[in-house]
């Protein structure tokens, strides 16, 4: 089953609704949001995919998320996310949103943060293995470990956002 979502132009504006797959099959913008989960100790999670997920199977994310559907907010898709994927419930913050050519097709990002308790119970289905690393852990992580095309831009567009704001 496809999963509905809003056809959105170069400013991120709604312009229709249509199938997820089509959009990705047209290169339509849509909207994806995405959380950075830190834990208390500010370690980052990092998640390898189940291999049974049509899109990137067993490929590591630093990132939980997935598309807005029709009607949501970035936030409430990040919320809803995170439920959905870690089983935990949490107010991620929107930090910023770019228009990402990295993935399938072209899709606005909303980037998000949120502190999660470090215990998260991952839905098998989506997440394969997860765990906790530092910031240089996870920089030498993105060197030797295969993530999905946008981990890479979306984490340094995060990096360079957090670095802004000290």
């Amino acid at each position: 089953m496809d999963e509905w979502v809003e056809r959105v132009d170069g400013q991120d504006r709604v312009v229709g609704v249509v199938g997820r797959r089509q959009a990705i099959r047209e290169g339509w913008l849509h909207r994806v949001a995405v959380t950075v989960c830190r834990d208390e100790r500010g370690r980052i999670l990092v998640h390898r995919r189940s291999e049974q997920l049509s899109r990137f199977p067993g490929l590591h994310e630093v990132m939980v998320g997935g598309a807005v559907a029709v009607g949501e907010s970035y936030e409430e898709a990040a919320a809803r996310e995170l439920a959905e994927e870690l089983g935990i419930r949490a107010l991620p913050r929107l930090l910023f949103t770019f228009i990402n050519r990295s993935g399938l097709s072209p899709h606005w990002l909303g980037v998000h943060e949120a502190v999660v308790p470090d215990a998260v119970v991952p839905d098998p289905d989506e997440v394969a293995w997860h765990g906790w690393l530092s910031e240089p852990e996870l920089g030498s992580a993105l060197l030797e470990w295969r993530f999905t095309p946008d981990s890479h831009e979306a984490f340094s567009r995060y990096l360079a956002f957090r670095s802004a704001q000290s």
